[in-house]
């Protein structure tokens, strides 16, 4: 260790020797910055650097009271003997200009040709040569690398340890001390940015020896007259205009909320929110039917990523969005209107699940003919004859239903399509959208598998919506989805003395929705996991399930653990087996001469008028992603057929999503999140009413931080220092003639709703 620092040490005094000897001493440099960038503190560093190099050193600032964002300068004097000079350096050999805002006369007076120009600038060096002819020429992003390195705040970034490193390469000072210096007074953390600096800085010769450079002149401002004391007796704002003090200015900004980007159908969730807090649910419907025609559906079965996502709940739980959404979609009755197209195109939809559903909606509300081929007796696919009536009451369903109708969408029942008939609506649509969703259930695969007694799950719902068909004993279902938990709280419903869910997983790795498998094992499903039946006992009918303990073995590439079957094995008696084990994705009615690619259909190397939306594409099984992805495909089928000005579809693009460190959580009161309420039973047997009840009222929405997006709660009005912050009938409006850019509004803003950028 002590032979190593040696080493340093000698080859730093290597690098000293020479240097000492190509450059004039004494050695005089100015720094120019504004307050908080850490223009002193530069001064200081190229002070120490020096230092460590053997010469003396002489360094102080010279600023006044006003700190943040006023101009700043601060001295260094470099020499072999003592330095005894206590001036303010008048004729730098170096010049540093930290801001290239303050590039002018001023800031050059007194700096001679040949002279070091180190300037900050997002301008290229050429630019600035021209402008500079005169000066050895050095021009570096300090505040983009300090930026990127995460010094500083969001509001003022510190760019001095950065412009230290782009110094040293322009002086040829040796890394080493630099390195030393940092790491002695705790800034090694810097080091990095430093490192890129020098790497990055572009030095250019003198281009014009003996000449000077062309600022711009500054703005002369008239000087106010002085007033007699006895006129000092009104509170004004002040006249002291920032100048070329100020380089950054806040401006609003809008941000996406970790909600919006969470949620599947696309909704604009804070948009929503908002509108209903400000406006009532007439407003928020309007803001929520421009995404998705199903609010009451997804306001009951959704599993609400969103809700995972919500910054509330690191201060006090997260808004409970989904049940907003529901109460929304019950008190207003909305109904957007159509445009009219330049020209009207014709589409047909296969199925009208989810996903049929979106992409009728919104082709109709551009405008457009849509009909839509569904195979069963009525609209809804897995809505109508997969979710429990408990879950999603018919009227419910009915109410989205008819608005869509109500549209002008039509609809053409018990029409199923093979490949002839999907061949035909290509001839004879300018568009087709396949929304046939999942394919058939998959079998388990083990002996016994055919006896009677053990059925698909799906099979079981679809007839309990016709009727309620009596289940008696017990009652296993092996699965871990949401089709799983409605077949067992279903089968509870019909009469089954007993219900036990067999999944090989743990409980936490179960993909059905948190909060109905809370309520299943409320109303009393057991849920046995990590185990396998491997077999199913009986005579003609099912009377028991072989069960085998499933060890967790290394994760899979879904991150999850794969399950290990063991030969431990044990038998459970039972009455009925409902097999919930997911379902595929073939798409049978795809002619042989067609592929897809990104959710379109192709023959050879031609496209074709056919898309596909889903699950029969994505697989991605909620009701929600059925709903986005129907949508953002008819846009995509849209976009490709009607090429006209008005057609089409974007989707706003943010510059970044709002994380919990930019929220100012001292801000909010805390304010438990308002829970859903439930109805009460005695028994659930041949009980198929709703259980959730919903909100009783609209008040979760205050807990909404509105992340990303301005609320006018006047934050950084009340905490601008000057008054420079102005209400108007829109918005604020910001005086950028006073405004210094010491960026405290954007601090202090809870939400993320502004940030700075340079003038």
């Amino acid at each position: 260790m002590e032979k190593r620092r040696a080493e340093g040490v000698h080859a730093e005094e290597d690098s000293a020797a020479g240097l000492h000897g190509t450059i004039q001493m004494p050695l005089e440099i100015r720094v120019h910055g504004r307050g908080g960038q850490g223009g002193v503190t530069c001064a200081k560093l190229i002070a120490a650097v020096y230092a460590r190099t053997g010469l003396y050193v002489q360094t102080f600032g010279d600023y006044g009271a006003e700190r943040s964002g006023a101009p700043v300068r601060a001295f260094t004097r470099v020499d072999h003997l003592p330095i005894k000079n206590r001036n303010k350096v008048y004729h730098p050999d170096h010049l540093l200009v930290l801001d290239s805002g303050l590039l002018g006369p001023l800031v050059l007076e007194g700096v001679s040709s040949g002279s070091v120009l180190l300037v900050n600038s997002t301008d290229s060096a050429e630019s600035l040569a021209d402008q500079f002819p005169s000066f050895k020429l050095g021009v570096i992003d300090a505040t983009a690398i300090a930026r990127e390195h995460g010094i500083g705040t969001s509001a003022v970034v510190i760019i001095n340890t950065t412009i230290v490193g782009s110094y040293a390469r322009m002086l040829d000072l040796p890394m080493a001390a630099v390195e030393y210096v940092y790491s002695s007074l705790g800034l090694s953390d810097d080091l990095a940015a430093a490192h890129e600096a020098y790497d990055s800085v572009v030095i250019l010769p003198v281009r014009q020896p003996g000449g000077k450079g062309n600022p711009i002149a500054p703005v002369q401002v008239p000087i106010p007259p002085v007033l007699p004391q006895t006129e000092h007796c009104l509170d004004i704002p002040t006249t002291l205009q920032t100048g070329t003090w100020s380089s950054q200015t806040p401006s609003y900004q809008e941000y996406e909320a970790p909600c919006n980007r969470a949620c599947p159908a696309g909704n604009d969730v804070v948009g929503f929110i908002q509108a209903l807090k400000n406006d009532g649910p007439e407003a928020a419907a309007e803001v929520l039917l421009k995404t998705q025609p199903l609010p009451s559906v997804c306001g009951r079965v959704c599993p609400a990523p969103c809700m995972t996502e919500c910054n509330r709940k690191f201060l006090d739980g997260a808004v409970n969005i989904r049940s907003l959404e529901r109460w929304i979609s019950g008190r207003a009755q909305v109904q957007l209107e159509k445009k009219q197209p330049l020209l009207k195109k014709d589409f047909a939809v296969v199925g009208s699940g989810p996903a049929g559903l979106s992409a009728a909606y919104h082709l109709t509300l551009e405008g457009h003919r849509v009909v839509v081929y569904e195979k069963m007796a009525m609209a809804g696919g897995v809505l109508r004859y997969g979710i429990p009536r408990y879950r999603l009451p018919d009227d419910m369903l009915h109410r989205d239903l008819d608005r869509i109708i109500a549209l002008g969408v039509t609809f053409r029942y018990n029409h199923p399509l093979d490949r002839a008939g999907l061949l035909k609506l290509h001839d004879e649509y300018d568009g087709v959208i396949v929304c046939k969703g999942f394919g058939d259930a998959y079998a388990i695969g083990v002996a016994g598998e055919d006896l009677g007694g053990v059925e698909q799950g799906l099979d079981y719902l679809a007839g309990s919506k016709e009727s309620i068909r009596q289940l008696g004993g017990t009652v296993l279902v092996v699965g871990g989805g949401n089709t799983a938990i409605d077949c067992a709280r279903s089968a509870l419903r019909s009469g089954a003395s007993s219900v036990k869910l067999i999944y090989r997983r743990s409980r936490e790795e179960m993909p059905a929705i948190a909060e109905e498998v809370e309520e299943a094992c409320r109303e009393g499903v057991q849920v046995l996991t990590w185990r396998q039946p491997v077999g199913f006992v009986g005579n003609k009918t099912v009377c028991g399930v072989v069960l085998a303990e499933v060890d967790p073995g290394p994760p899979g590439k879904d991150g999850r653990r794969t399950p290990v079957i063991t030969d431990r094995t044990f038998e459970l008696d039972c009455n009925t087996v409902l097999l919930a084990l997911g379902q595929d994705r073939k798409l049978n009615l795809l002619p042989d001469s067609w592929r897809i690619e990104e959710a379109r259909a192709w023959e050879e190397e031609n496209p074709l008028n056919v898309w596909f939306a889903g699950d029969c594409r994505t697989g991605d099984g909620t009701v929600a992603h059925a709903i986005g992805h129907g949508r953002m495909t008819a846009y995509s089928a849209l976009a490709d057929i009607d090429t006209s000005p008005a057609a089409g579809y974007a989707e706003k693009v943010y510059k970044s999503v709002v994380a919990p460190a930019h929220i100012r959580f001292s801000h909010f009161p805390v304010i438990p999140p308002h829970s859903d309420r439930h109805r009460s039973v005695s028994s659930y047997q041949n009980n198929f009413e709703e259980v959730n009840l919903g909100l009783s009222g609209q008040e979760e929405a205050e807990r909404c931080f509105s992340c990303g997006r301005c609320t006018f709660c006047d934050t950084c009005l009340v905490y601008c220092p000057d008054g420079v912050i102005y209400r108007t009938e829109t918005g604020y409006r910001i005086d950028e003639a006073y405004c210094k850019g010491c960026g405290i509004c954007v601090v202090e803003c809870p939400r993320r709703a502004m940030e700075m950028h340079e003038k």
